[in-house]
């Protein structure tokens, strides 16, 4: 039976030290596991610290000739230690560590007195008490359960773990115990290791994995105190190989209550977590003496832990996606402001409203050599993967239009770029113009929503449309021409607008937007016509509203 390997300990065999990690009121300890150990906003780090200012992939602490050292990993906001930046550092007792700024989270390296987390102090407070007699293991045991069961901290399961298996070597006087948790693809992973000694055990090369695998498979428990006893037990090649004399395998099942009055016996299977395993390489006449219902109760009480550490996990998860969610949406934002450059010819005004934290509509207005160069595109779908697609789209045709390339060749290399990068999964609708100062205004609608032209009190809609983009190889794409008068107005919005419901399920329409669009101030007037439509059903997709007044080649327009 082997320790734990050398990649979890320190040089010297001692165990690796501990970090206290502090965030705002936050405090927990952590030890590193392994080596390097990486920190980083990247959710595959061993610390990942949901904070812009942090990179993906910002520091690690090494171990180099018994010594510790923090590495800066090209970070863009650095790594401070002491409040000293550094590129490399060898890290001392009580050491602090801030990366990016020191207005956030930090970490003590090794701390003199740790912080002690709620599991921490009950398992220093359990590990005080008397272990003479039977009785006290079993209130031993007793404390510990009612104690692990108030236990919510995330990163206290292996501890919690370690001391059930204190517990109950104690207790049935096994030599070695083992818990085993199903991963995501259903094998069991060794997850804590003990012997009678205390050490930590790392590898079970030498357990029965028929055992174990028969109590996972059948939901069924395993306790033979005598092996030798049992000819089925005793003709086993693990048990014959290692001298085994007393196996036990519980299975670790979720909470009872999930189970059915008429469960079947793959509802059982699927209800194992995991197995405790205990094994002993004589005769045990102590497990006869615990009884089986106690070892049942260790086991029932290790899943009810094991399913409540999922639970803290699966939360720990989602607040970190919702921190990495917060942040993305925060770079789209800066990524999609639009500074509407000051045309004496014309006036615009423009707001995107997102249905969720990211979205995939947007629009943008540059200034060109040729005019006024106003878009509008909203990509399928909707999220992150919209928000990414629509960033990327963004900065495609912005740059094509500084470069005073025709709108058809534009939308046609965009088509080409989405065509061959996300092969029909994605497209995109947009309304892409030109407007001059003679009012001549050049447009390419692909898909989208055709734009409401008001002029002298009447309405009209542009019917020259092509097929989105990212849809069809090789489209061809037309561009129009209209003649904007003084005053003229051009309305685009995304079918956000059109397809918004109210509480009966009814869209807004383009009866109630050219209603809007024909009116002293579209922009405003369709903004609030929504909202009062929509009322307190929120949106289902992404509005982005979008108004163009020409006011004339000398910038006075009719209706000033």
């Amino acid at each position: 039976m082997s320790s734990m390997p050398a990649t979890f300990l320190a040089a010297d065999g001692a165990p690796a030290p501990t970090l206290l990690y502090v965030e705002g009121a936050e405090q927990r300890n952590i030890r590193m596991e392994r080596l390097p150990f990486t920190i980083g906003r990247k959710t595959d780090k061993d610390l990942v610290i949901a904070d812009s200012r942090v990179s993906r992939d910002h520091a690690q602490i090494i171990c180099a000739g018994g010594e510790y050292y923090i590495v800066d990993q090209n970070s863009r906001h650095g790594t401070f230690v002491n409040g000293t930046r550094r590129e490399r550092h060898k890290l001392e007792r009580n050491d602090r560590i801030d990366f990016g700024a020191r207005d956030g989270a930090y970490v003590l390296f090794d701390p003199d007195r740790p912080h002690p987390s709620s599991a921490a102090e009950f398992l220093s407070q359990i590990s005080l008490m008397p272990a003479s007699t039977g009785s006290s293991d079993l209130e031993k045991l007793r404390l510990f359960l009612e104690a692990a069961r108030k236990l919510n901290t995330t990163g206290v399961l292996s501890d919690v773990l370690m001391t059930l298996l204190d517990s109950t070597l104690k207790l049935t006087k096994a030599e070695r115990g083992y818990v085993f948790l199903q991963g995501a693809d259903g094998d069991l992973r060794l997850t804590a290791g003990r012997n009678a000694k205390g050490e930590m055990l790392m590898d079970d090369s030498t357990i029965s994995k028929s055992i174990l695998e028969e109590a996972a498979n059948t939901a069924s428990e395993f306790m033979v105190s005598d092996t030798s006893s049992s000819s089925d037990l005793a003709g086993r090649n693990s048990i014959i190989a290692y001298d085994l004399r007393t196996v036990i395998a519980i299975p670790l099942r979720r909470t009872q209550t999930l189970f059915a009055e008429k469960s079947t016996d793959d509802d059982a299977r699927r209800m194992v977590r995991g197995v405790l395993y205990l094994d002993s390489r004589f005769a045990s006449r102590d497990i006869s003496a615990v009884g089986h219902d106690i070892l049942r109760a260790i086991a029932t009480e290790a899943a009810a832990l094991v399913e409540n550490a999922y639970l803290v996990q699966a939360e720990e998860a989602a607040r970190r996606y919702q921190q990495e969610l917060t942040i993305a949406a925060s770079i789209q934002q800066r990524l999609m402001t639009v500074s509407i450059p000051n045309v004496p010819f014309a006036e615009i005004k423009a707001t995107n409203l997102a249905c969720k934290d990211v979205g995939g509509d947007f629009f943008d207005v540059v200034m060109t050599d040729h005019g006024l160069a106003v878009l509008v595109a909203d990509v399928s779908g909707k999220g992150i993967s919209a928000a990414l697609l629509a960033s990327i789209l963004q900065g495609m045709i912005y740059s094509q239009l500084i470069a005073n390339m025709p709108l058809d060749e534009i939308v046609s290399t965009a088509n080409a770029f989405l065509c061959r990068k996300v092969m029909g999964q994605k497209y995109a609708t947009l309304l892409l113009s030109r407007l001059k100062p003679d009012g001549e205004l050049e447009y390419v609608n692909c898909g989208h929503v055709p734009p409401v032209l008001v002029a002298g009190g009447a309405i009209d809609r542009t019917k020259c449309s092509n097929v989105p983009v990212g849809l069809l190889a090789g489209a061809e794409f037309e561009c129009a021409k209209i003649k904007l008068p003084p005053g003229g107005r051009i309305v685009m919005v995304t079918d956000g607008v059109t397809e918004a419901e109210d509480a009966q399920g009814e869209f807004y329409g383009d009866e109630r937007l050219e209603e809007s669009a024909n009116s002293d101030s579209p922009y405003e007037s369709i903004f609030s016509s929504v909202k009062s439509f929509c009322g307190d059903t929120p949106l289902s997709d992404d509005c982005t509203i979008l108004e163009l007044l020409y006011k004339g080649p000398f910038g006075a327009s009719a209706d000033q």
